[in-house]
């Protein structure tokens, strides 16, 4: 169906269909997640007096807010749902897209590209071609470029969130188990979506970026 517009690279435009079609069944926990996030924000001047209350009794400290949370049905993970969702979809494309054989004959997917790059190969293998800016090569400056720019501006928002926030919000996340961590971490986590799409099968690759990107400006919509 693509291929009278994208022609040779219709598998890619096919893949890229394939993740906004899984990003649009996720939506519902993405719109949860950030209902989660506003809630657990508007929770925070009453962990502040939790955090009062119970300043010489951490284990007390603890335990109240996590009560508070179930009392207000605020997960604290419910975030995660929507990745961990996409993991299979990711890992179908990683195994068509590595096998050389479906079915007990060769595999025609790898045939695909997108431009000069084929859908079946590597960073290494664009390398080894024609170098970095070689046709296969640039086709990955291309996707880096989109990543690193994604990633930025993620952790840019997320800077700002945080100055928003701070302190309230950071001294109570500090009582929920491992929140605090993952709340440092996490604006990060998409640089780390550039050695994905180095080492993975570009169609998976294709698959990260346009997640990776739908995510931001989903974000963009739920969180302002």
């Amino acid at each position: 169906m693509l291929q009278p517009l994208f022609h040779a690279s219709a598998a890619a435009a096919a893949i890229v269909l394939f993740t906004a079609l899984v990003r649009l069944l996720v939506h519902p926990l993405s719109r949860a997640a950030a209902r989660g996030q506003k809630a657990r924000a508007a929770l925070q001047p009453r962990v502040a007096e939790l955090r009062k209350k119970y300043r010489k009794e951490p284990e007390k400290l603890q335990k109240a807010v996590l009560e508070l949370h179930a009392e207000e049905k605020v997960s604290p993970l419910s975030g995660v749902l929507p990745g961990l969702l996409q993991l299979p979809a990711f890992f179908v494309l990683y195994q068509l897209f590595s096998s050389t054989t479906i079915g007990g004959g060769a595999n025609a997917l790898l045939g695909h590209r997108l431009l000069a790059a084929p859908l079946g190969g590597r960073w290494a293998d664009a390398l080894a071609r024609g170098g970095v800016f070689g046709a296969a090569g640039l086709v990955y400056v291309g996707l880096f470029v989109v990543v690193a720019g994604v990633a930025t501006l993620n952790l840019v928002r997320a800077r700002r969130a945080a100055a928003v926030n701070s302190p309230v919000a950071v001294a109570g996340d500090e009582q929920v188990p491992g929140l605090a961590v993952v709340g440092k971490v996490a604006p990060f986590l998409s640089f780390f979506t550039l050695v994905t799409v180095a080492v993975v099968p570009l169609a998976a690759a294709l698959y990260v970026v346009t997640s990776t990107a739908w995510s931001a400006v989903e974000r963009a919509v739920l969180y302002r």
